[in-house]
């Protein structure tokens, strides 16, 4: 393990504590905050958030981006343009970063869990089928759950750690069965799948920029769709349904107060306009991964078939969850970052009684699959 530790730290070049991702300022983020700053419009007005949304959107490839203060917000908003409603069902995977489930919940939904692909170690189309053929029926245009009784709105598949998931795929499934396709892209912006960008596959996509993502804001979030009704809808939502008028509060509908703030665009289209240099290291990043754990016993993961992957977290495999912990042990004692994949969702306390299938691969990775130092070097 102390070769491993050796490794990494002569790849960032550093004796000194390496994090697991850390941002990278290197353009015009001081500038275009002294300009948000001088200005006085620091908040969910002002020239930065349409800038941002105008890039962001030609940088996917959709019609609209709709910013918003986080990738969570952006979920839950994308789920109720999508019309889940309480009681109503959603199909994800068990093995994602809680957001996934939580936005879900927010609306009263309740999450069902499909397996995950052990390549993608996204939502596993076989799994979804399978789930859907044995338990599931159509009723007037709705897909209706046997098992509960009640209807499946909406499928969550999440692009892990920026690797594709088989989204084409899942949407011809999600359409056959009339259930809404939501793309988490959260952790995949710069990442395509048969050369369509993540989060353009359904009606709806949300991305993330938390401290830890390839761009960031501290936080803040986005929707994306080329449905015009939808992304005036969601404008709508994320800004308390206020009416437009020249003095007076006028709000046509119970909404949320979802709005990026203009400073935090500020940074985000400073961050944007680096994106190509920084999805460049990543994958320098991990080519040099790829080489040194193939003379090891530890697999480094690698983009799947069909795929353009951002790398977002360089992730690898251990051979037993013994191994995996005696690693990350080691790694943090040594101060180099290392974390475990996400703990299942349907393990967790409040989503236990979800119905799910089997979930064998879903469990095999969360006992072996640990990130480590992913941070872009310049």
């Amino acid at each position: 393990m102390k070769n491993i530790v050796d490794f990494i730290k002569q790849t960032f070049n550093t004796k000194e504590f390496i994090p697991l991702h850390e941002p990278r300022f290197i353009g015009n983020e001081k500038k275009y905050l002294n300009d948000c700053i001088d200005s006085t419009f620091v908040s969910s007005v002002g020239k930065y958030v349409d800038t941002f949304e105008k890039e962001f959107a030609k940088t996917v490839g959709s019609k609209y981006a709709i910013a918003t203060v986080n990738g969570t917000a952006a979920l839950h908003i994308s789920l109720l343009l999508s019309d889940v409603k309480r009681d109503d069902e959603v199909i994800t995977q068990p093995l994602t970063f809680i957001a996934t489930c939580n936005a879900i919940s927010y609306i009263g939904a309740k999450p069902v869990f499909v397996d995950v692909d052990l390549d993608n170690m996204g939502l596993s189309l076989d799994s979804l089928k399978n789930f859907l053929e044995n338990n599931c029926e159509i009723q007037d245009n709705k897909c209706i759950n046997k098992t509960t009784g009640n209807i499946i709105k909406a499928c969550v598949p999440m692009h892990t750690f920026g690797h594709p998931c088989k989204i084409d795929e899942i949407k011809e499934i999600c359409d056959s069965w009339n259930i809404a396709l939501v793309e988490d892209a959260a952790e995949s912006l710069g990442s395509f799948y048969k050369d369509k960008h993540t989060g353009t596959f359904g009606k709806l996509g949300a991305f993330s920029f938390n401290g830890n993502k390839i761009i960031t804001s501290g936080g803040g979030g986005v929707i994306v769709t080329d449905d015009e009704d939808l992304a005036k809808k969601a404008k709508h939502l994320t800004t308390t349904a206020k009416v437009p008028h020249p003095y007076e509060y006028v709000h046509d509908e119970i909404a949320y107060n979802y709005r990026l703030p203009n400073i935090n665009a500020a940074l985000l289209v400073a961050q944007l306009e680096n994106l190509d240099k920084f999805l460049q290291s990543k994958r320098e990043l991990a080519n040099i991964y790829k080489e040194f754990f193939s003379s090891t016993n530890i697999e480094f993961i690698k983009e799947p078939n069909n795929s353009n992957s951002n790398y977002w977290l360089q992730a690898i495999k251990l051979s037993t969850k013994i191994k995996r912990d005696e690693f990350l042990e080691i790694t943090n004692k040594n101060g180099v970052m290392t974390r475990p994949i996400w703990k299942l969702m349907n393990e967790l306390e409040m989503f236990k009684d979800c119905q799910k299938t089997d979930l064998k691969n879903a469990k095999y990775l969360e006992e072996r699959i640990v990130n480590i130092p992913s941070s872009v070097r310049l």
